[in-house]
């Protein structure tokens, strides 16, 4: 439990890219589309993550590599002004970009040009601030850097990184998967140290959290408006569910916590939120 008077603490480790959200449709093979209502902003999977949990009230630190140009400057001055600490490993070159387009119902699809620029655990970063996290969410690339984010008194995993998982041999408190991604089930590795819980997210229809106490569904939350753009919601629910983890929530109370964060994320434009 957050002791009295102190925000809870929130460690994020991840990506952030320099992305252009617009509304339109996917082109076909060889056709050209014209896109509207361009919105730039540094996002990611991190960058997101980190957002969510701040709006929150959290004292969040964000874990992540930042590009030598003006897009990755930017990125860092955007998101320290929503309150977030920015420690970033530096890399030549520029911030990774990103295209996504939203359609008439919100449904995004997302393109990235290049790598994703990630933190790595042998560089010269102060890894030791993750140890005084009250709760930690990974979305890195490097095994290395899962075992130093373990430091934390709990830590959830995304179910994309799941091969980092494996490689690190550390244990998750919490994997949180998609259930439209079949890649992103445990069930298709052999864990050395298999999670505490398993919650896996199924959109508006809320879905599944496995523990030693089985297999039961949880209600999705209500959205306070239409849809305007899915463009991380999963993002919003790791770090609302990693908040309540942080707060002393148990694994029930800290889904619902993420189930919220991930259905307003959807009544807006973009990853940052208003």
């Amino acid at each position: 439990m957050t002791p009295a008077g102190r925000r809870p603490r929130v460690g994020v480790v991840g990506h952030v890219e320099w992305v252009t959200h617009a509304r339109g449709r996917v082109p076909g093979p060889g056709q050209i589309v014209d896109l509207a209502d361009p919105l730039v902003e540094p996002a990611g999977g991190g960058g997101v993550a980190a957002a969510a949990a701040a709006r929150q009230g959290a004292e969040v630190v964000l874990m992540t590599a930042l590009g030598a140009d003006a897009a990755g400057w930017a990125s860092a001055r955007r998101l320290r002004e929503r309150g977030i600490e920015v420690v970033a490993a530096a890399r030549a070159g520029s911030q990774t970009p990103v295209l996504v387009i939203a359609d008439a119902r919100g449904e995004r699809t997302i393109m990235v040009v290049g790598p994703r620029l990630q933190p790595r655990g042998e560089e010269d970063l102060p890894w030791g601030r993750l140890a005084a996290m009250d709760a930690v969410y990974y979305a890195g690339e490097d095994p290395a850097a899962l075992r130093l984010a373990r430091a934390a008194p709990r830590l959830v995993v995304t179910g994309r990184r799941l091969d980092d998982l494996a490689a690190s041999g550390v244990r998750a408190d919490v994997v949180v998967a998609s259930g439209a991604d079949p890649d992103e089930d445990p069930a298709r590795l052999a864990l050395p140290s298999p999670p505490d819980a398993v919650v896996v997210t199924e959109g508006a229809r809320g879905g599944r959290i496995r523990d030693a106490r089985g297999e039961r569904r949880y209600a999705p939350a209500g959205l306070a408006g239409p849809v305007a753009d899915a463009y991380g919601c999963g993002d919003a629910f790791a770090a609302g569910l990693t908040l309540g983890l942080a707060r002393g929530l148990g694994i029930d109370d800290a889904v619902v916590l993420g189930a919220h964060l991930g259905a307003a994320q959807a009544t807006w434009r973009g990853g940052l939120g208003p």
